[in-house]
């Protein structure tokens, strides 16, 4: 079943504090970033695995909404040689980027597949694309010369940061302008994120105590946003609280009756074309414990879409649009 299998595999992107050292030799980009094809080496340890790229990449390959939405915020479209694995259409500003690279297959490709691009690069957000189900092991793509690097979100443990924040994105995102030779660009992106997470923030009265619940799949034993992953990184960065913040991981399994036990002033309805907010609502209303929870009497929902809640360019959409579903919020709710 899809949401089983992308919440084992995909979903349960906990946080991982990339420990990252980034080390560039030689001369840097100019401010205007030109994507040179040829510079200074860069090396890093990514998840634990150490990567070396002589130079910036000419034909990398992304797998995961995430990494290729990073790569075309990057204005990296041009250096990509191909592409795999969207959960939601890409973003609009970069859907004319996107037409023009190939893409490989509507999930993982075959590694065969893969390889027939002559990849220089692969970079993934989740662990499992370099998994059974994705395209092999990241040492096995360094025996063949292939570059690799992991988004810190999908690290696996024990590589993960104990919970993740905007700036494990941040540093995501200069990791990968520094692999490809345009720095400037990522600290561009930075600032416009930061600026926007900044005005988000400010739309939500945070000195009230409102707690949320960041609710995924309709199951007897609901997944819930917990301490650690993307949900929890969307909810701080708003400032509002975690309902269910004293979990453990990015995601856990919990039970309806402790959702009604914690009274949340809102919940987060995430959006996935596997398993829609509406019908997510419905099951809300004719749930006989549930539909007299008042926030779902009074329905105060907030509806995410899936990419939104996941650590890319994308986070900062997830901020803005919780923010403006608590400043909705009635001005009792809340304690």
């Amino acid at each position: 079943m899809r949401v089983r299998a992308v919440r084992s595999t995909l979903s349960r992107r906990v946080a991982a504090p990339l420990s990252v050292l980034l080390v560039l030799l030689g001369a840097c980009a100019t401010d205007d970033d030109p994507a040179p094809a040829s510079g200074a080496p860069a090396t890093l340890t990514n998840c634990g695995t150490p990567v070396t790229v002589a130079a910036p990449p000419q034909r990398a390959v992304t797998l995961n909404q995430p990494a290729t939405e990073i790569m075309l915020a990057l204005g990296l479209a041009d250096r990509m040689a191909g592409t795999a694995y969207l959960d939601d259409a890409i973003l609009p500003e970069h859907a004319a980027a996107y037409a023009s690279v190939p893409v490989l297959s509507g999930k993982y490709p075959a590694k065969e597949k893969l390889l027939e691009t002559a990849p220089d690069f692969v970079y993934a957000s989740f662990h499992s694309a370099f998994g059974d189900e994705g395209v092999g092991d990241r040492a096995a793509l360094a025996g063949l010369g292939i570059g690799t690097y992991l988004s810190p979100a999908g690290c696996p443990k024990p590589h993960r940061p104990g919970k993740l924040t905007v700036e494990d994105v941040f540093a995501e995102i200069r990791d990968v302008a520094a692999v490809f030779g345009v720095p400037a660009r990522a600290e561009r992106l930075i600032a416009d994120h930061r600026a926007r997470i900044a005005a988000a923030a400010a739309r939500f009265d945070g000195t009230r105590d409102v707690s949320v619940l960041w609710w995924d799949a309709r199951t007897d034993a609901p997944s819930v946003g917990a301490c650690c992953g993307s949900p929890n990184m969307i909810m701080s960065a708003v400032g509002v609280g975690n309902a269910f913040g004293d979990l453990a991981g990015g995601w856990a399994d919990t039970s309806w009756e402790s959702a009604v036990a914690r009274d949340p002033d809102a919940i987060v309805l995430v959006d996935a074309t596997w398993d829609p907010a509406a019908a997510k609502k419905a099951f809300l209303a004719r749930h006989p414990t549930l539909k007299d929870l008042p926030a779902v009497a009074g329905q105060r929902f907030v509806v995410i879409p899936f990419s939104s809640t996941t650590a890319g360019v994308r986070a900062v959409l997830g901020v803005e649009a919780l923010a403006a579903g608590m400043a909705q919020l009635p001005d009792g709710a809340g304690r």
